[in-house]
């Protein structure tokens, strides 16, 4: 058994192959040369003495190297997930590695290898970077140590960390970069929020002495009256609003744009809102579909109420069948009993397959606040900006044209009958569907 270890985890460096190359030269040349036949043995034999040095350094000992993957609790999809490699050298010398990780499947990445020294009895780490698009757990394989001596004649091999398992969840890195911007109320230095405040329908929060600047609307005249001092009111935004979010999970979402399906766009958008709309105060709920309903979360504004919508929206599965907005419809009907906000991921490429559900986002806008989020094709982009020059690139780009056209026509459409809407690329549809937010709670319309 130790031979068979022995053997498995003995691998040999391309010099050695160009060693024995030039000594079977300098042979061949001895043929002419006489003098050179017996320099050849001496190579030879101080090949084979240095392959014996290099295998009894190397192998000496066990856990000469020790090495260990550090894997975060969990990965952030669509986004950049740091790992960290830590290698621990025991060898009373410097050691030349070699790291091969066998990383998932998912990821399609063979040629992983990073070579560089660690000075004996030191340790190094070594930092990389990986970006999932796909939710779902994702499986590591073995850690290949590959080390080798300042002889450099072989390698040897050690492995660690077998079958390391972590899930990746929507993209949790999104939702705590726009949870800071939104709280800091600094979203207009970014240049990202571009609402204004319409009236005043918010909620009596208190009377305060006026300053400069206050809303002259505001003041409270019989308080001036009592304290001899212009005093205002003060107001808050309208707390514990249901808000639902409405994710269609069916074939018209499975469009990719950056690797990313448009339903991982709408999972990683309603992370990010939900907690927006949960330090608002207000209640949040979620609801899923395709051909039937998938998941129903109802609305509240309890703390641990994220962690509900987190794992919900990791487990979102589907096969791209398409959506029953009839079923959608009767669900809500059911269900959602107050007034809400609704906010529908969806996405409609022709104007014909809008027209199909309009009868039952009409009947959802009477009782709700009805907000229909759809995608902008962005792969058409360079077809509508390069130069048509030749007959297919003319069919090409009015075709484009055609599609971006009818992509106008619907936002017109869903407005004459009353209906938000919000037409955004898909690496916009966060920041475009949190401004949509703010800019309702404004206009008190829920």
């Amino acid at each position: 058994m130790a031979l068979i270890r022995f053997i498995k985890s003995l691998f040999v460096r391309h010099r050695i192959f160009y060693a024995i190359a030039g000594i079977a030269v300098i042979y061949f040349i001895s043929n002419w040369f006489h003098f050179l036949f017996p320099i050849a043995n001496l190579l030879c034999l101080a090949l084979a003495v240095l392959f014996f040095i290099d295998c009894l350094v190397l192998f000496r000992a066990s856990k000469q190297i020790i090495a260990k993957r550090l894997l975060p609790e969990k990965f952030s999809n669509s986004d950049l997930n740091e790992l960290t490699v830590s290698i621990q050298n025991n060898y009373p010398f410097d050691v030349t590695v070699s790291v091969i990780d066998e990383i998932p499947i998912q990821f399609q990445k063979r040629d992983f290898e990073k070579t560089f020294q660690i000075p004996r009895k030191s340790i190094k780490e070594y930092i990389y970077n990986l970006r999932p698009v796909e939710r779902g757990e994702y499986i590591f394989g073995h850690l290949h140590i590959y080390v080798s001596t300042p002889i450099g004649i072989i390698k040897r091999r050690y492995r660690f960390e077998k079958d390391q398992m972590v899930k990746v969840y929507p993209s949790f890195i999104q939702m705590k970069k726009y949870s800071f911007l939104a709280l800091d109320n600094r979203l207009t230095l970014y240049g990202m929020k571009k609402i204004r405040r319409i009236g005043h329908t918010m909620e009596f929060e208190q009377i305060k002495d006026y300053v400069i600047g206050d809303d002259v609307r505001t003041i409270n005249w019989k308080a001036t009256a009592k304290r001899a001092n212009l005093m205002v009111n003060q107001f808050q935004d309208e707390k514990s609003q249901p808000i639902y979010t409405i994710i269609d999970a069916s074939r018209t979402m499975k469009m990719p744009f950056n690797g990313l399906t448009l339903l991982d766009y709408a999972i990683n958008s309603t992370l990010a809102f939900s907690n927006i709309a949960l330090k608002k105060k207000d209640k949040v709920g979620l609801l899923a579909f395709a051909e039937n309903i998938k998941n129903h979360v109802p609305a509240s504004s309890k703390k641990t109420h994220l962690n509900t919508i987190l794992e919900v929206l990791y487990n979102i599965d589907t096969k791209f069948l398409d959506s029953d907005f009839g079923t959608l419809y009767t669900q809500i009907k059911r269900k959602v009993t107050q007034r809400s906000l609704l906010l529908l991921y969806t996405n409609f490429e022709h104007i014909s397959s809008l027209e199909r559900q309009l009868i039952y986002l009409k009947a959802l806008s009477r009782k709700h606040v009805l907000v229909v989020i759809f995608f902008q094709n962005t792969e058409l982009d360079e077809l509508l900006t390069n130069k048509a020059d030749s007959l297919e690139t003319v069919y090409h780009k009015t075709i484009a044209q055609k599609t971006d056209y009818d992509k106008k026509i619907m936002v017109k459409t869903l407005a004459k009958y009353g209906i938000q809407t919000i037409l955004t690329k898909p690496e916009d549809l966060t920041i475009n569907t949190i401004n949509k937010y703010l800019e309702i709670k404004a206009r008190g319309l829920i």
